[in-house]
């Protein structure tokens, strides 16, 4: 590997605020279970593609980074040009083990990500990491810090999202807490120097207004650098008052996909329904983003 390029900054999937407002569509296994509980069926590849292109047609223009993944779309969308000017491209740098209908497992590099696919244009890499304490937790670690030096020498921003899980042991003697996981993950891991620290929303979004803000200050007090809030495991209609919260209690912003578009898969017109449902969502996003969120260079 040659010298490290000069990395981009956090402006290059920020708004002019230096907030940033995200959409992620790099889902896979989990995309085709979404389909068959909506009850389209499991999809073919072309669908799956073709949801995620109109996606990014709807939404893109409203974001400042939009998450895509090799296996379905990344090509045909970089190929399309649907990214405008002001919307950087993330790549998912992450090879999931999961079986089908299941939630992701682990992970590892995708190194066909990092040393076969063409990267031009890719502002970020994307690494999501299965936080548990168990036998594992030193290789998840050491994945991490992999990632983000993998990133750097092809000099792109590194986004790392760590997903806390119990382990077994903590579900049946009922010790498992939540917000305090999502804590140690980012005490752990914020450290290892990722450019943005992508958290779960702290108690799952279920909260009112000012306990959801604390718990976002006691997060970023943990996090070292610029972090944002994903939409995983939140109800849809809450992600909005969680998103404020959050940019109140020291977030940048989001980087989100479900609580934009989930009932909007197996629609018989998505685009049509993309226009009705997930634009006003994501302005409304944008619009606390711009008003409430921690500038990135503030964090």
């Amino acid at each position: 590997m040659t010298a490290a390029a000069s990395a981009p900054t956090l402006d290059a999937i920020a708004r002019p605020s230096g907030g940033l407002a995200m959409v992620a569509m790099d889902q896979r296994e989990s995309l085709s279970t979404m389909f068959d509980q909506a009850g389209a069926g499991r999809p073919d590849r072309d669908a799956i593609v073709r949801f995620k292109l109109d996606v990014a047609r709807a939404l893109a223009p409203l974001a400042s980074g939009f998450l895509i993944d090799r296996h379905y779309g990344f090509e045909d969308m970089r190929a399309g040009g649907l990214l405008p000017p002001g919307c950087g491209l993330i790549l998912a740098a992450d090879a999931l083990e999961q079986e089908e209908g299941g939630p992701v497992e682990e992970t590892s590099l995708d190194r066909v990500v990092l040393d076969e696919t063409d990267l031009g244009g890719v502002a970020a890499l994307k690494l999501l990491v299965i936080w548990r304490r168990d036998a594992h937790r030193e290789q998840r670690v050491a994945l991490a810090e992999r990632f983000v030096a993998a990133a750097r020498e092809r000099g792109l921003l590194s986004v790392l999202e760590p997903v806390v899980r119990a382990t077994p042991a903590e579900q049946r003697d009922g010790s498992w807490d939540l917000d305090a996981a999502i804590r140690e993950a980012a005490s752990e891991l914020s450290p290892l120097g990722p450019s943005l620290y992508k958290a779960q929303v702290p108690s799952a979004g279920v909260g009112s207004p000012e306990e959801l803000q604390h718990l976002s200050e006691l997060l970023g007090a943990r996090i070292q650098g610029p972090w944002v809030v994903l939409s995983q495991g939140v109800d849809r209609d809450s992600f909005l008052a969680a998103v404020t919260a959050a940019c109140r209690g020291g977030a940048s912003g989001f980087l989100a996909g479900r609580a934009l578009w989930s009932d909007v898969v197996g629609r018989p017109d998505v685009p049509a329904a993309l226009a009705a449902v997930s634009v006003p969502r994501l302005e409304r996003l944008v619009e606390v983003v711009d008003a409430e969120a921690r500038p990135w260079r503030q964090a």
